[in-house]
């Protein structure tokens, strides 16, 4: 059986392999993500109506069709309201692309327009970790051992940059500037933005002794983190990183009891910004420094420090303070023109 919609999958192809990485000039971290969105959407579509991959079409793109799977985004993989909003703004770009090269395709991104967006709540703490459980998670690798080695400065340099994760693994040796008075690394972020961050001294220590175990021949076309393949350097994958950070943390709990039940790498960039900003450094200067378009992204982490002092007030006033106290008037009628003496509306 040849497949029903040619055009449907010619299209699918031109914008993942033309149009972003061509046209656009989006980082292939957003591409991979791009088809991880359309590859979920199209598997939903051929299971909920039992086809082939090469029986669907342009036709199957339904207000019920998305919203059946952005529920089925939330309740089989328990995906945040953000995530699934992620997913439809994709599906919705892919089909503006392909209305604008065949324009009998519009109605289907007219279609995708009807479908409302997931209401998001604000969201005001921030998953990070403090000072003490950093400590913890960089004392387990082993610095002697040459695995051990890498993952301990690569920890270090993503704490100490705040940087993304996927900005850390795409860094080149070039990219790190140490002679200088200002050190800094330079990082290539979303949207091609390019951002210089600095870095400090004894973090420059850990990168010379790095660089002396893991680029010995100095070849410029090489990752700075990198893992072997077949005798062949390449970049080291996110989900590798997302491993010995998950080892590391375990490891680190059964010495510091502040150690979260679950640290992802993204953690070390909240836990340096709050830690930043606790220790006053102004949000336009961490909002910069972070590479965030919008300040009001960073104000997360004056919610998130707000929040934390409350927490620590209520838990240390006792339950019989004054302040816990409420009012009563055992006794009094509390007729409408004594409330409004009582709480000051006359």
């Amino acid at each position: 059986m040849k497949i029903k919609d040619k055009r449907f999958f010619e299209l699918i192809k031109e914008y993942l392999t033309v149009y972003l990485p061509l046209q656009r000039s989006v980082s292939q971290h957003t591409i991979k993500s791009y088809r991880k969105t359309l590859n979920l959407y199209l598997r939903f579509l051929c299971s909920c109506k039992n086809l082939q991959m090469k029986e669907l079409s342009f036709s199957n793109v339904t207000v019920d069709s998305i919203n059946n799977f952005l529920e089925s985004l939330e309740n089989d993989r328990n995906c945040s309201a953000s995530t699934q909003n992620h997913h439809l703004s994709v599906i919705r770009a892919f089909l503006k692309y392909a209305g604008i090269r065949e324009p009998v395709c519009n109605d289907y991104y007219h279609c995708a327009g009807q479908v409302a967006r997931r209401k998001e709540e604000k969201k005001l703490t921030v998953n990070h970790f403090d000072e003490e459980a950093l400590n913890a998670i960089l004392d387990q690798p082993d610095p002697e051992n040459r695995r051990g080695h890498r993952d301990q400065f690569f920890m270090i340099l993503l704490y100490d940059t705040g940087a993304r994760n996927s900005e850390i693994l795409n860094l080149m040796p070039k990219d790190v500037i140490v002679d200088s008075n200002s050190p800094y690394i330079i990082v290539h972020g979303k949207g091609k933005k390019i951002r210089m961050i600095p870095i400090m001294r004894e973090t420059v220590q850990h990168y010379k002794s790095y660089i002396k175990r893991f680029h010995k021949e100095q070849k410029s076309e090489i990752p700075l983190f990198y893992t072997v393949i077949h005798e062949e350097k390449h970049h080291m994958s996110d989900d590798n990183v997302a491993r010995f950070v998950k080892k590391y943390a375990t490891m680190a709990r059964s010495e510091c009891s502040t150690v979260p039940e679950k640290v992802t790498p993204h953690m070390f960039r909240h836990s340096r910004a709050l830690n930043l900003y606790r220790k006053g450094v102004p949000l336009p200067l961490i909002s910069e420094w972070l590479g965030h378009s919008n300040l009001e992204t960073t104000l997360i982490y004056a919610y998130a420090d707000t929040e934390m002092k409350r927490a620590a007030i209520e838990k240390a006033t006792a339950a019989n303070h004054p302040l816990r106290k409420t009012e009563t008037f055992n006794g009094v009628d509390l007729d409408d023109e004594t409330i409004e003496r009582l709480y000051g509306l006359k």
